[in-house]
């Protein structure tokens, strides 16, 4: 395969442990890839995409793109279609095909911590990342989560959302009440920092706390839920899965998911 280039981008992004997931990748298969994170803003989306030239393969997109890009895309997947949000953009010759590898990543980050079985879900938050948690608690079979947001307002593209894919969310105000708490998943959605005020509301009636953060770790929501007895799924784990369906998307290859998550480890072990 003749030598590519592929990135994150968004704003900000410096922080992004992406590069160091897709280089090891890349190590693995022998591939001449570059992966840079390179800072992009809303307004810069449009005229940064239709710079790129034919060596560029694939974007991995971080907030605030993942819905801007929309726009930009001739061909979006149907879980695209249905989240209204894309984090990949693959290209293919001209054409730009969009994709939602989060769903992916937090469907096999919940099924590898052994909790497919779920009755009961609540989503900490209402942006694009809580729209593809509603789309992955529903293909782990719940079609009826709580969602815990700050402003119902804020959350009216989530909630649209919900209902093309078929679920029937019940929205609470931040921080939800307690019976809110008492499920078998709680996915936190929101940024570092956003879930430290709500961290004590985990007690032992909540089975498991899925935080998307990966860094710094552990979180105090993840904290709290290791001294509540809970189980805790970290944001690497979903990170790792969902850059390995990337990986997969742009190279056409099987992702090297144990080689990607050990770099994603050492390098973590490394910033703290």
């Amino acid at each position: 395969m003749s030598p590519g280039r592929a990135a994150v981008i968004g704003s900000p992004v410096t922080h992004s442990l992406s590069p160091v997931l897709h280089r090891a990748a890349y190590d693995v298969l022998g591939l001449d890839w570059t992966y840079d994170a390179i800072d992009v803003g809303d307004p810069q989306l449009a005229d940064f995409i239709d710079g790129l030239d034919d060596s560029w393969r694939g974007l991995s997109l971080t907030m605030p793109l993942k819905r801007v890009v929309l726009a930009l895309l001739d061909e979006p997947s149907p879980m695209v279609e249905l989240t209204r949000a894309a984090n990949t953009v693959v290209f293919q010759g001209s054409r730009r095909l969009g994709d939602n590898t989060d769903v992916y990543g937090m469907v096999a980050a919940v099924q590898e911590a052994t909790l497919e079985r779920l009755e009961s879900v609540t989503i900490l938050g209402g942006g694009a990342t809580a729209t593809s948690a509603l789309a992955a608690a529903r293909e782990l079979g719940v079609d009826a989560p709580t969602v815990v947001v700050r402003s119902k307002e804020r959350s009216a593209d989530t909630l649209a959302a919900a209902e093309r894919m078929g679920s029937s969310p019940t929205v609470q105000l931040w921080p939800g009440p307690p019976e809110s708490w008492a499920v078998d998943l709680v996915i936190s959605t929101v940024p570092a920092g956003a879930a430290d005020d709500v961290a004590p509301q985990v007690g032992p009636a909540t089975r498991a706390v899925f935080d998307v953060v990966y860094d710094p770790w552990p979180t105090p929501l993840a904290r709290a839920a290791t001294t509540a007895g809970s189980r805790v799924i970290g944001g690497l784990a979903m990170l790792v899965h969902q850059a390995a369906r990337q990986v997969e998307l742009m190279t056409g290859r099987p992702a090297p998911v144990a080689a990607m998550r050990s770099a994603g480890s050492a390098a973590l072990a490394a910033r703290s």
